[in-house]
């Protein structure tokens, strides 16, 4: 299944079915074999990128409702 990606409201990124997640120099982190997992968008994670349920803690409020984009610049 390709990758889905759910902003929640108020929560995490939920990422799910086939994807590989890699830090800045390439390394791919060990999922332990899952194909969902929530990635922290409140920044108060002790488990980075990771979610670990802080969010819902430290009272973090955001929805994201989806929309289109503008078409990326020209490159010069």
């Amino acid at each position: 299944m390709p990758a889905k990606i759910s902003i929640m409201n108020n929560g995490s990124i939920r990422v799910e079915g086939d994807f590989e997640i890699c830090d800045a120099d390439g390394n791919t982190f060990g999922l332990g074999g899952r194909n969902k997992i929530g990635l922290c968008r409140c920044g108060q994670s002790s488990n980075k990128p990771f979610c670990d349920g802080t969010h819902a803690k430290v009272g973090f409020q955001s929805t994201t409702p989806a929309r289109d984009l503008p078409p990326p610049a020209a490159k010069a």
